[in-house]
């Protein structure tokens, strides 16, 4: 049995979050600039990826691995849901579609579902301690640069059942080192919570040319010519 799979997890991602933090979209959204079409449709894409991810995670409750770090608080789905509403309204469910690259993400999740269920942790672990650390940072410059008041239109960031995000993740890495795998599949898990950053880095990288659109490209060129060294880094701690 594996013990240190919080540690392995977050050594084993430390390129991939900082790589993802230099995709074009991100780039932009972290000089908070991010125009209110862009922003709703991320969240719409996010809004299937959680939908099929937590299905996959509740289909296995009774599976030891997975039981070990299901935290139902955590769960993004029907947040997701309120901010569908805000942004396109009570018809949304017909107005909205996943990306290609969200649907090769959903693929995926599902592929994993079926063979191997206890490397969907590398998944679960890349979003929601994600959600937990920088997205709260996501978070304000949103609330910040689009307008909104209060928690509308950023549901997704609000985590109302987990008050304290820091004792949270602690507790969350605790229950990772208690995963019932060995070393080897500890290994595989990490190279799935890297796979996850690679999805979310091409769906972010899909909606560039909305960003664009709004901005031009020479003011979009001017954003995202510096490299970040991962602000957002820190916040993950």
């Amino acid at each position: 049995m594996s013990s240190n799979l919080a540690v392995k997890l977050r050594s084993g991602t430390q390129k991939a979050h900082t790589a993802a933090e230099n995709v074009g979209f991100m780039k932009c959204f972290l000089k908070g600039v991010v125009d209110r079409e862009s922003f709703a449709k991320f969240l719409s894409n996010l809004y299937f990826v959680y939908s099929e991810l937590e299905s996959a995670i509740k289909s296995h409750a009774n599976n030891p691995a997975i039981a070990a770090i299901d935290f139902p608080e955590l769960n993004r789905q029907a947040a997701l849901e309120k901010d569908m509403v805000f942004y396109y309204g009570s018809e949304w469910r017909s107005l909205i579609a996943p990306s290609t690259s969200a649907q090769a993400y959903i693929k995926h999740i599902q592929e994993l579902s079926v063979t191997e269920p206890a490397l969907l942790i590398g998944h679960t672990y890349t979003r929601y301690m994600g959600d937990l650390s920088g997205g709260q940072m996501l978070q304000k410059i949103a609330q910040s640069t689009l307008k909104l008041s209060g928690y509308e239109g950023t549901s997704f960031y609000n985590f109302e059942q987990i008050p304290d995000k820091k004792a949270f993740k602690d507790k969350y890495r605790q229950a990772l080192d208690s995963v019932p795998v060995d070393d080897t599949t500890a290994d595989r898990i990490v190279i799935e919570a890297n796979s996850a950053f690679q999805f979310n880095m091409q769906m972010a990288t899909d909606l560039e040319g909305n960003l664009i659109k709004a901005l031009g490209q020479v003011v979009f060129n001017s954003l995202t010519s510096t490299r970040n060294p991962g602000s957002t880094e820190a916040a993950a701690s």
